[in-house]
């Protein structure tokens, strides 16, 4: 067992060469406590989230070789010398992948300096890195704020039994959508439909799966959640009807190319033709666009649906 007085975590141990993460790119380490300065705090994580935008970051160069790896928390406060914030707090903020992190002045990640304390009363804390974090925002940023569903319309939710795609569909049937959700395995298909509550889930793995999509959507569709790319946006592209809207959310099967290439820019000039002919308009979600504005209106929202079941 780890001594207490340390702090194990993972760091980047090397520039990732391309392809999907392997061992050798993180190292396991342990460095001393750190101790907070004026305006600062000590958290202890309790939930870290694991996203595949993290990967990205990593290709990318926004992480250095050698830094905690980057990831979403919620946390709790041991120390405290911020106004406001006292030990024994439960709070959402990014303390990456180690035990303890710093939070507070001078620490900012993604633009947060100071983390948002978290009330047990309103829902479980660990939805704070789900439905009520960034997951949850990201799926009602771009479903409602992006492409504004009406009621009757027809929403297809590619990757819909994971993180974000689950919560898009639960939505999108609450505003009174026609939800179609594409996932993997039949156990993944079953979990969308009788669990999530979508109307229909097809599998990408059948080999008519523009076939099938097609005869789950009869009257075209309205918006499509992307959140794959490659063999999935292909089988949707011909049932996309004029006029609809897409949030391009994420290129789950483009994460381990090796070429180097941005999947966003061969995704948009593969669609374009599309695109143009029928009107169709592209939204590029990215959430760290919607904080400001929205997050206080999300999860007032976000909270009474989950209050009210």
């Amino acid at each position: 067992m780890s001594d207490p007085l340390r702090n194990p975590q993972w760091t980047l141990a090397r520039k990732p060469p391309g392809g999907l993460p392997v061992a050798d790119d993180f190292a396991w380490v342990e460095a001393p406590v750190p101790e907070p300065g004026h305006n600062q705090m000590l958290t202890r994580t309790l939930y870290l989230s694991l996203d595949p935008y993290q990967w990205g970051r990593r290709r990318g160069g926004a992480e250095a070789v050698g830094e905690v790896c980057h990831g979403r928390t919620v946390a709790q406060v041991i120390e405290s010398r911020i106004d406001g914030y006292r030990a024994g707090d439960f709070v959402f903020n990014t303390n990456g992948w180690q035990t303890y992190g710093l939070s507070g002045e001078g620490i900012s990640v993604f633009g947060y300096m100071f983390p948002r304390k978290l009330d047990a009363s309103v829902a479980p804390i660990s939805t704070a890195v789900g439905v009520l974090g960034m997951l949850g925002l990201t799926a009602y940023a771009g479903l409602v704020i992006q492409c504004a569903p009406k009621v009757g319309e027809t929403v297809v939710v590619s990757a819909a039994s994971g993180g974000v795609g689950q919560v898009v569909g639960q939505i999108a049937k609450i505003l009174g959508c026609r939800v179609v959700g594409i996932a993997g395995t039949a156990e993944k298909c079953a979990f969308v439909t009788d669990e999530l509550g979508f109307d229909v889930c097809v599998s990408h793995r059948s080999d008519a799966l523009s076939v099938e999509l097609a005869a789950a959507c009869p009257e075209g569709i309205d918006i499509y959640f992307e959140n794959v790319g490659g063999r999935v946006f292909e089988a949707v592209l011909p049932s996309l009807n004029t006029h609809a809207r897409i949030s391009l959310c994420g290129m789950i099967s483009q994460y381990g190319n090796s070429d180097g290439a941005n999947p966003r820019d061969a995704w948009m000039a593969a669609g374009k033709p599309y695109f143009d002919r029928r009107s169709i308009a592209v939204h590029d979600l990215r959430v760290g666009n919607f904080v400001a504005d929205h997050q206080d209106s999300f999860l007032g929202k976000m909270a009474a649906w989950i209050q009210s079941g």
